[in-house]
């Protein structure tokens, strides 16, 4: 089942870049996006300000799929490695070069070669030196250990099968001290079957969301500490438009999920001894 998952992940994102149709353009579908208006604002709408993305190529603005905006949630300093997990187009990572300056750096781990390229090319435009883009899955980050002061992710830890791994990967690899600072899909409780069983909602972001307790238990295992989640949005699984996010959900099975999937800011830290 998880290289199913991850097969159909990969298609979706490579179908996605490859169009040039990411949530923020017209004609958007793929994770956390849907068909051109309220389904698809519902989740990307307003999560960056006009001023965040100036100067910044209008590809990586336009190619988002994310479902939160991590850079503006987390406290990034002067000098420090980031890693985006998930880069995609590379818009957050993009922003997290800038704000960590020429003396830091930023890393955008992505598996789609439409992406990295996507992402490569958005970086050439920007002219970001301090900004290296790999090819890799979240389950095994080619990185290595204590090497980096700040994870950040914009709505992909969920598509992955086995977030215990992904957990206990980004704790390997952040520094004593560092801080796991993320927005995802989460769960405030439990989905239909159906739901869960469907690869298509995998792909859109909704299948595979943990609970909120989950998280909490899971960055725990992993030996994280400090653990926050904070809700930053509420969606509406009844709107009609919506439907069109999920079509092989009925909207009977929507209306019982109704009010229990929302974006979240998860922030953890790794102990200094």
């Amino acid at each position: 089942m998880s290289k199913d998952i991850r097969e159909t992940v990969r298609q979706k994102y490579a179908e996605a870049i490859t169009r040039k149709t990411g949530c923020c353009s017209p004609g958007g579908s793929s994770c956390c996006c849907g068909t051109p208006g309220n389904a698809t604002d519902m989740i990307t709408g307003g999560l960056y300000r006009p001023e965040e993305v100036e100067g910044l190529p209008a590809e990586a603005v336009a190619a988002t799929f994310g479902c939160g905006n991590p850079t503006a949630l987390a406290q990034l300093h002067e000098g420090e490695v980031v890693l985006d997990l998930g880069s995609g187009a590379g818009l957050d990572v993009l922003l997290s070069a800038r704000r960590v300056g020429p003396s830091g750096k930023a890393y955008g781990l992505d598996m789609t070669d439409e992406m990295l390229a996507e992402a490569r090319n958005n970086q050439a435009k920007a002219g970001l030196e301090n900004v290296e883009f790999l090819k890799g899955h979240l389950e095994d980050i080619p990185l290595p250990d204590n090497s980096i002061d700040v994870i950040i992710s914009n709505c992909v830890i969920n598509l992955s099968a086995d977030k215990d791994l992904v957990l206990r990967e980004a704790f390997r690899v952040l520094k004593p001290g560092g801080r796991f600072a993320v927005s995802d899909i989460v769960l405030t409780r439990p989905l239909p079957d159906k739901v869960r069983e469907d690869l298509l909602a995998w792909a859109g972001c909704l299948g595979g969301a943990l609970l909120d307790e989950e998280y909490r238990a899971k960055l725990a295992a992993a030996g994280f500490t400090g653990v926050e989640v904070e809700v930053t949005r509420v969606y509406d699984l009844t709107d009609m438009i919506v439907g069109q996010l999920f079509p092989s959900v009925s909207e009977d099975k929507r209306v019982e999920a109704n009010g229990s999937v929302v974006s979240a800011f998860i922030r953890a830290s790794k102990p200094v001894c």
